[in-house]
């Protein structure tokens, strides 16, 4: 066992000449040279920065004269009554390693250990039974986890409090509270506690506390609490000491020297001291901090400065924002090197951190390197769900640790990893032509900032293009909660934005009969006195406002289309203008022209409204920076980009609210739409669709159905024209006088609904037989919406031509019926020939026969000067002059 006579306590202990040469304290109480050496001047005291470098203790010289501190790598030391016996107790390598440190501490005595943990283990060793000790919400995981464990085994109380309160410490101060342990800043989200105000209150209230400040965030080169009046300081030397994470070492510096003597009895009889080999690294380390932390400083307030005007929640006393600025630029003299923000989403912020290149993955901070991490999963992770969510600590919060890399080089590699994860996206721009903006997210209040600055003018067109629909199975009883079965098909609705600029607002629908046009000044012309505009982020109430549709109706209709010809019209208006009076946010109002057409019938209910609706919505969401759409990511030399030729290229969160935006403007048009239109029309494909409702057992929702891909319809338009409106309210009318036969109708339509969605789905059954179970499907499914009054006669007229020889195939009305269009399923055995002839047998009864396979989904490109040409455009030849037009973009 040593006797400890010379344990490594620092500059008072290591001998009576350690202090000879040091007589003069600068202004930050290090100790400076003599400044008797000079007969004109004194010396000026030392910087923090040659304090670093310079590594001097007079009391042990090298008998060699080295100029770098030996290591003494041996476990015991020859003879009786030598300085050291036992390294455990001391060692001369630690020796000059912790004479080091007290100066740059501002201390009388200076420890090292074997990690910061092990630094606060021997401080609780302090503590006794009974005692109390108050600490923050928001600690370091590994502090937290060793005060829970000795609450529950040692018997002392712990209160955690908000430390950015001074005054929070006070209801709790007592004769029995023996420790005030502080983090400042916190670790992660880098709170500032008034060190001065809670060390007076814990002098006033409990004079026999220890106050103990963790400094790892800042190391003494930026801080130095023993200044300020706490105790006792400790740091995890792992950190900014070392510098380069290849040690792990805890420091303790004090100035009282009955609590010196405590701890080195501590150290000493536990064992955890530093080896010599980790001594002579840390001191190492310890001279290039001042460098280090300043250009690591210089960079983390960049990194703050991009991800702040990126529009996210970022915590960093750096910032002119930050809470707790003022007081932290008090008490210290730099923001530090570590900060953390918030993405208001836990799975964006964990593809934020795997896309990283520079930043690496890993607990810790302090190093040359880069460091990003997600402290709820990792470092904070022993802190129970329940306790973090009780401390305010997000799920989704990221912190930076920041090394000397280039500053420019972590923040790109940042911003490709935000880019990459989806939490920014291109937005064009007056100068460059596009930037880098935050996506949105529902209810994020930062993206709200970012989104709702002055608008950058828009000098692009953007033209989109939705599809129209069949519904095979559920029309009508979609409305009542049953599940309806439709397909997009090849024939679209497009609509254009051309930039304007200037004021005014226009919408051209050239394909309503007679056509029509018109221009609003946007301040004069709008009724804004009645609009309620909907936040972004936040989602459009279930009813329309009334006030508002009332007030577009009265005062912003041009008298024109007050005509019943002009009927279509005058809900496209309507529709068009309460979107864009909804969605404005903000001073500017985005000023352009919206150009429709339609390759689709109207009113034949194919879905030309629903696909209307979507094109409006997605140019109004655009122009009102609700949702961006991302460019096509590049090949680089090290990563190769594989083509899908524009497919998946539209965000889902940006088609979900498309799909959000297209159902008001459905309501506008139809008053009690199913949904199901415009899912498909923003989706594309085939899918499953129900509003839900407890009597069939479904749940509201929609499922992609991948079963329609190989299968030909052919849609008979019957040039009809019908009324939606009242067709759906005859049903309700007809419910409502024959509950029991409707509801027993409605679940046979639910049956037929389920019974081809189990068909499709179902990998083993032969084509044939599905092909034929659809068929008998669709006769079923249409005698049930003839009994419901919805059929017409010339669609029944259709109907029986199909299904006659020599064809005997299935036919059934789709959409609302009373008019409108038929579809036929046509099976893979049915020959061209046959096929011809039907056709030319519809077209001669005054029907329009087409072909349609069920594809294509919702897309959206940008292109140069297009409205002369689309609106010049027949609509037959809509179709190949826009695919002509460029590259599209996907859903």
């Amino acid at each position: 066992m040593s006797s400890g006579k010379n344990f490594d306590l620092g500059p008072s202990a290591a001998s009576s000449s350690s202090g000879a040469a040091f007589k003069k304290t600068s202004q930050y109480g290090l100790l400076t040279p003599a400044d008797n050496d000079s007969p004109v001047r004194g010396r000026r005291p030392y910087h923090f920065s040659t304090i670093c470098a310079t590594v001097d203790n007079p009391a042990q010289k090298d008998q060699h004269g080295s100029s770098s501190v030996p290591i003494y790598q041996t476990a015991t030391f020859k003879g009786v009554n030598g300085d050291y016996d036992y390294t455990r107790s001391g060692n001369p390598t630690r020796s000059h390693l912790v004479h080091h440190l007290a100066k740059m501490y501002s201390a009388k005595h200076a420890f090292a250990v074997s990690s910061g943990m092990a630094a606060l283990d021997v401080i609780t060793r302090l503590l006794k039974p009974g005692d109390e000790v108050i600490t923050g919400d928001d600690l370091y995981g590994g502090t937290n986890r060793l005060l829970e464990y000795m609450r529950k085994h040692t018997g002392i109380i712990v209160h955690h409090v908000d430390t950015t309160v001074s005054t929070s410490v006070v209801p709790v101060l007592n004769d029995k509270t023996a420790m005030v342990l502080i983090e400042t800043p916190t670790n992660p989200l880098l709170k500032i506690a008034d060190l001065p105000a809670i060390i007076a209150n814990v002098r006033e209230k409990a004079q026999n506390a220890v106050v103990v400040v963790d400094n790892t965030m800042m190391s003494p080169y930026l801080q130095r609490p023993l200044e300020l009046g706490a105790d006792i300081v400790y740091d995890s030397g792992t950190k900014y000491l070392s510098g380069h994470h290849d040690l792990m070492a805890g420091i303790i510096a004090c100035n009282r020297d009955d609590m010196a003597k405590d701890l080195g009895f501590v150290i000493n009889a536990v064992g955890n001291a530093l080896t010599p080999f980790d001594s002579f690294l840390l001191l190492r380390g310890t001279k290039t901090l001042a460098i280090r932390m300043d250009r690591q400083q210089s960079t983390a307030m960049k990194v703050a400065h991009y991800l702040h005007g990126m529009g996210f929640t970022v915590y960093y006393p750096g910032l002119v924002n930050h809470p707790g600025r003022e007081l932290h630029e008090r008490i210290a003299s730099g923001p530090g090197a570590v900060l953390s923000f918030i993405t208001s989403d836990k799975s964006l912020s964990e593809r934020i951190v795997g896309a990283t290149r520079l930043w690496g993955i890993s607990v810790s901070f302090g190093a040359v390197n880069s460091l990003i991490s997600m402290p709820c999963a990792m470092s904070h992770a022993s802190i129970d769900p329940k306790v973090r969510a009780e401390r305010g600590l997000p799920e989704d919060l990221i912190r930076l640790c920041v090394g000397i890399e280039d500053a420019d080089d972590l923040v790109d590699d940042l911003e490709h990893a935000l880019f990459e994860a989806g939490a920014i996206v291109l937005s064009p721009s007056e100068k460059t032509g596009s930037q880098y903006i935050r996506a949105p997210l529902p209810g994020d209040t930062p993206v709200q900032a970012q989104l709702s600055l002055p608008r950058i003018k828009e000098t692009r067109e953007w033209f989109v293009s939705a599809p129209g629909k069949v519904i095979l199975f559920g029309e009508h009883a979609v409305v009542h909660g049953v599940t309806a079965i439709a397909a997009s098909v090849d024939l679209r609705c497009y609509g254009l934005t051309s930039p304007r600029n200037d004021g005014r607002l226009s919408l051209s629908l050239p394909d309503i009969t007679g056509g029509f046009y018109h221009e609003w000044d946007l301040e004069k012309d709008l009724p804004w006195d009645s609009v309620t505009s909907i936040s972004i982020g936040d989602v459009h109430p279930a009813v329309l406002d009334a006030r508002l549709v009332d007030a577009i109706t009265q005062r912003a209709l041009p008298s024109s289309i007050e005509v019943p010809e002009k009927r279509r019209a005058r809900e496209s208006v309507i529709a068009f203008l309460y979107l864009y009076m909804s969605m404005q946010h903000g001073d500017e109002k985005p000023s352009f022209n919206f150009s429709a057409r339609s390759a689709l019938p109207i009113g034949a209910g194919l879905g030309s409204s629903a696909a209307y609706s979507t094109c409006v919505a997605t140019t109004l969401l655009l122009h009102h920076q609700r949702i961006v759409i991302p460019p096509q990511p590049r090949s680089t030399p090290d990563h190769i980009h594989v083509s899908h030729g524009g497919r998946r290229a539209i965000p889902t969160d940006a088609a979900d609210e498309v799909n959000r935006w297209a159902f008001v403007a459905e309501k506008v048009l139809h008053g009690t739409p199913s949904g199901v239109d415009n899912a498909v029309a923003v989706f594309g494909g085939a899918l499953a669709f129900s509003r839900g409702g407890a009597s069939y057992g479904r749940k509201a929702g929609m499922e992609s159905i991948q079963g329609f891909k190989s299968m030909r319809f052919l849609l008979t338009d019957s040039r009809v024209p019908r009324d939606t409106k009242s067709l759906v309210a005859g049903v309700a009318k007809k419910k409502e006088a024959e509950p029991e036969a409707v509801e027993a109708i409605l679940k046979a339509i639910q049956s037929i609904a389920d019974e081809a969605q189990r068909a499709l789905a179902d990998p083993e059954l032969p084509r044939e037989k599905l092909l034929w179970a659809l068929a008998q499907l669709i006769d079923e499914n249409h005698g049930h919406l003839k009994t419901l009054g919805v059929s017409h006669p010339a669609l029944e007229k259709i109907r029986a031509l199909t299904n006659g020889a020599p064809y005997a195939l299935s036919t059934k009305l789709t959409g609302a019926g009373g008019g409108g269009c038929a579809v036929t399923l046509i099976p893979d055995s049915f020959v061209q020939e046959s096929l011809e002839a039907l056709r030319k047998a519809l077209d001669s009864e005054g029907s329009r026969p087409t072909l349609l396979p069920s594809v294509a989904a919702a897309l959206s490109e940008s292109h140069g000067e297009l409205r002369k040409l689309l609106e010049s455009t027949a609509a037959a030849d809509l179709a190949a002059w826009a695919e002509g037009r460029g590259r599209w973009l996907f859903v």
